[in-house]
């Protein structure tokens, strides 16, 4: 099975899952989305371990997701018809969207706690600056059973629309712009010299190594070799949202 271009939904998911804070079945609680933030790779591919997040106060009312080809024609001098298109690659998925928050009620610095923990997910992390590749964090969108491509934050915007009899700001409305993190590949181990390409896997709800496993090789008893890969002890605590390496067969 291929894995997806934008956005990746989990197994039997739907968007409205969890239970009503009244008790009543028919009524559910409506899922809220959260961006969630994850340590840089040093070698700049997938997310490593999750470093916080940020929920959204309230849902967004749009999503924007942008993906294109690239094409090229060459062109002969004095000919009367464009050459046949080339493919020569595709560009990496743009998604924007839009936060909004708002502390009117309690008149606190929630917003201004939050919208700066936007504008720190465009500068390096601390423990990334004494590296040799500083790196802001990288995010993923989760919305329900619906979960974006590890991306990195090209902009912020943010415009306060209310503020306190103290000029504390306690309304905003940020607009955000993420591009696709793509994932590792080529020489990956320099010590073994391979040029084969590894992909990764991005766990959802219902995953397991074996499943993994299954649909990547074909074999779920390929899972010990996958874990010993990924250097994972504890096969029973893969988290949501963490990513797997997935060599080739032979390479397994």
């Amino acid at each position: 099975m291929s894995q997806p271009v934008a956005l990746q939904s989990s197994a039997g998911g739907g968007g409205v899952s969890a239970p009503s804070p009244s008790g009543d079945p028919s009524r559910p609680q409506m899922e809220k989305a959260v961006l969630k933030l994850y340590d840089p790779s040093p070698s700049g591919g997938s997310p490593g371990g999750e470093r916080g997040s940020i929920p959204f106060q309230f849902n967004p009312k749009e999503v924007a997701i942008q993906k294109a080809a690239k094409w090229e024609r060459k062109t002969a001098k004095g000919a009367k018809n464009a050459g046949p298109p080339e493919f020569s690659g595709a560009e990496p998925c743009k998604l924007s969207l839009e936060m909004f928050f708002d502390a009117s009620g309690k008149q606190d610095g929630s917003v201004v706690e939050a919208v700066e923990k936007l504008f720190s997910c465009t500068v390096p992390t601390e423990e990334s600056i004494g590296q040799k590749k500083p790196s802001p964090p990288l995010v993923v969108l989760h919305w329900g059973a619906i979960s974006s491509f590890p991306a990195f934050v090209t902009s912020v915007s943010a415009k306060y629309t209310l503020f306190s009899t103290g000029g504390l700001p306690i309304r905003a409305l940020c607009t955000l712009a993420l591009e696709e993190m793509p994932n590792e590949q080529g020489r990956q181990n320099p010590t073994s010299g391979s040029d084969s390409i590894r992909r990764s896997h991005l766990l959802v709800e219902g995953d397991s190594l074996a499943s993994v496993a299954y649909a990547e090789f074909g074999d779920p008893t390929h899972w010990r070799a996958l874990a010993r890969f990924n250097g994972i002890d504890d096969p029973f605590r893969c988290e949501v949202g963490s990513r797997l390496l997935v060599p080739p067969p032979e390479e397994l």
